[in-house]
């Protein structure tokens, strides 16, 4: 009985409040932690290693396990917008990069279908972002403007890769993409980080999310599976650098290529050699801005 009672309490303790909007915990298993013994030093160049502290934190987006971003109102996806912003506040004091992404669907290996997001912040710039920043310093050096501010310029100008646009973001199919409706939503206000924001760009993120989203799961009448991520300006110790080569944006990696069912896999040539592109990025765009991004497909259903 003692044991029972024991276990008892201790799940009691373990169990999350109620909640009917967003809540964040510490993620029960992560893959950073912040107390991390150094490892040996060693004098071979090939072999080379050192510590890596952070934090894994989960962010759920509703009290409401069905309920997915395009299936929640504009005015809770702010809320989710303000957390995101709470959490980078907190965070990037710290350390310096804070990434905020999302797996949707067993496709991008969720394993829990409740709606949420993951929060990683660590001591050191990854290897993305590291390189991104490398070649966003270089074309700044050589012209003095941020690069994507210029690409974004052109796509405006183009016109032929826009998905979404609007006096404070624009979503688009990049020039670059991998993925058959990869696509990337940028700031138009030089905002080099999530924090930057003011209150109606935030109301504006969050009204062109649901945009974004609804038009994925209606491209296919499914909800669209995906990985996405905000990048922008390094923090930490990070933020004393000339960071006037960032812009904020987010990307969002879908693997659906032609249904519900069948998606694109990187393999073979493409994991070896190049990767290639399925359909165009004119194509994509065409489609994806074709699609309502207003409402729902479940919406028609009787």
């Amino acid at each position: 009985m003692l044991i029972i009672h024991c276990a008892q309490e201790l799940l009691d303790r373990m169990k999350n409040p109620d909640y009917k909007n967003t809540f964040v915990f510490t993620n029960d298993f992560p893959a950073l932690l912040d107390n991390v013994p150094e490892p040996p030093t060693s004098d071979d160049p090939l072999f080379q290693t050192s510590s890596a502290t952070g934090i894994c934190r989960v962010m759920c987006f509703h009290g409401k396990s069905n309920l997915t971003l395009p299936l929640i109102s504009i005015e809770e996806i702010e809320l989710i917008v303000d957390e995101w912003i709470n959490q980078f506040n907190d965070l990037s004091r710290k350390y310096s990069w804070v990434q905020i992404f999302e797996n949707k669907g067993s496709a991008m290996g969720c394993s829990n279908s409740h709606p949420h997001c993951q929060i990683w912040a660590c001591s050191f710039l990854p290897t993305e972002p590291f390189i991104k920043d490398a070649f966003l310093k270089k074309y700044f050096e050589k012209y003095q403007r941020p690069l994507l501010n210029d690409y974004i310029n052109k796509e405006l100008e183009r016109k032929e890769r826009i998905v979404i646009e609007n006096a404070d973001w624009l979503v688009v199919v990049p020039y670059w993409a991998a993925w058959p409706f990869e696509t990337m939503l940028l700031s138009r206000n030089n905002n080099k980080r999530l924090n930057d924001l003011t209150e109606r760009q935030k109301k504006s993120l969050a009204h062109t999310i649901k945009q974004l989203t609804t038009k994925y799961d209606n491209l296919f009448e499914c909800s669209f599976p995906y990985s996405m991520g905000f990048h922008g300006a390094p923090t930490g110790e990070m933020d004393k650098l000339d960071n006037r080569h960032w812009t904020l944006h987010a990307i969002y990696y879908p693997p659906l290529l032609r249904s519900a069912t069948v998606r694109k896999f990187m393999v073979g040539f493409e994991l070896f050699g190049e990767i290639q592109r399925d359909l165009t990025a004119e194509q994509a765009a065409k489609r994806l801005k074709e699609v309502s991004g207003e409402v729902h497909y479940s919406k028609n259903i009787k």
